[in-house]
């Protein structure tokens, strides 16, 4: 559906550097990154906005790099909305319809059906400035999805919402999707939006592409350590690894761990906290990981506690507030934990 090979733009503070990626039809794909990693650049590039300085981009099969952005039937939602002022809500969302010259019962009709799609009917009459955040983002969404796009490009258009109304939208959006079934990228720095709505992801930092993969893939086993610190893997060691029989083990200052990852040599390792299992007793389980230690340190997130456990090396174990103090745990105790093979990547 969209190909971009090798594609390389220079604007200074940002750039794409030798960015190479593929999104399947029908598919909702998440670009995730800080701040400053090229996401903004790539999809503008893809939209046509700016010319690449190296590399092509292709869309259904064909090389649209040079294509002016009217003619690539895609649509762009930023998230500071763009709306005209001066239109009410229905000439915003019908602006597209009435720039390829659809006539205007076929306008109207088309405007009161993504509107009633998107709950936002009883705002037609209504102009921008009167409108909420989350009302303006859903005329934003409306406006790009009424021309029938062949992609539609989201440029972090939760991030300026309350998270009620995030999630809300999140809601809509996936909605939207399923309905009309749009190839979908959507740009955010949001771990949940791309969990929520991601069916893939790539990474981005420093205007490359670090990793693809879906959201598990990415998040439990990350390809670098760039990418385990990004998402948060809390348990992130070195070792040495040497395979025995297709499994790694992997000594790690004065203990062993397993992994059903085959890599040898000199290796990073990392297990995300909610993987690990937490007893006072020994767990009878077949997961080929158990140490005991005792809980070192405690960091109450709210729902979730993250406690740290020394083995020999600090592992941080994710449980819930309920479980936590059901198990009557505390700084101090001395505590059995368990992790599968599977749960520790090599990289």
């Amino acid at each position: 559906m969209i190909r971009i090979e090798h594609v390389s733009k220079d604007l200074g503070e940002f750039k794409l550097d030798d960015a190479t990626l593929q999104i399947d039809e029908g598919e909702y794909f998440i670009i995730l990154g800080p701040t400053g990693a090229g996401k903004t650049i790539l999809i503008e590039t893809i939209a046509g906005i700016y010319r690449p300085d190296s590399g092509r981009v292709f869309l259904n099969g064909a090389d649209v790099t040079n294509v002016l952005p009217k003619d690539r039937q895609i649509s762009m939602v930023y998230q500071d909305y763009m709306l005209f002022p001066h239109l009410t809500v229905a000439g915003n969302i019908g602006f597209g319809l009435r720039q390829k010259k659809v006539g205007r019962s076929e306008i109207k009709a088309k405007v009161d059906e993504i509107a009633d799609l998107l709950g936002v009917s009883h705002l037609l009459r209504r102009y921008p400035g009167t409108l909420s955040g989350g009302e303006k983002q859903r005329i934003a969404i409306a406006r790009a999805v009424v021309t029938e796009p062949a992609v539609l490009l989201l440029d972090e258009p939760l991030s300026a919402l309350d998270s009620r109304t995030t999630e809300r939208l999140s809601a809509e959006l996936a909605r939207i999707h399923k309905l009309t079934g749009t190839t979908t990228i959507h740009v955010t720095h949001s771990f949940g939006e791309a969990f929520a709505l991601g069916d893939r992801i790539a990474v981005m930092c420093g205007g490359r592409i670090i990793q693809v993969g879906t959201p598990d893939e990415v998040f439990r086993r990350p390809n670098s350590k760039f990418i385990a610190d990004f998402v948060g893997v809390e348990n992130l060691f070195r070792g040495s690894s040497v395979v025995h029989d297709d499994i790694s083990e992997v000594r790690i200052d004065g203990i062993s761990v397993v992994s059903s990852t085959v890599a040898s040599g000199d290796v990073s390792v990392s297990i995300r906290p909610e993987d690990i299992l937490i007893s006072k007793r020994e767990i009878e389980t077949s997961a080929r990981n158990s140490f005991s230690g005792e809980i070192t340190e405690v960091k109450d997130m709210g729902g979730i506690i993250r406690a740290v456990v020394d083995v020999g090396v600090p592992f941080v174990v994710a449980l819930t507030k309920r479980s936590y103090e059901d198990m009557e745990l505390a700084p101090g105790t001395r505590v059995c934990i368990v992790f599968k093979a599977s749960a520790t990547h090599l990289f």
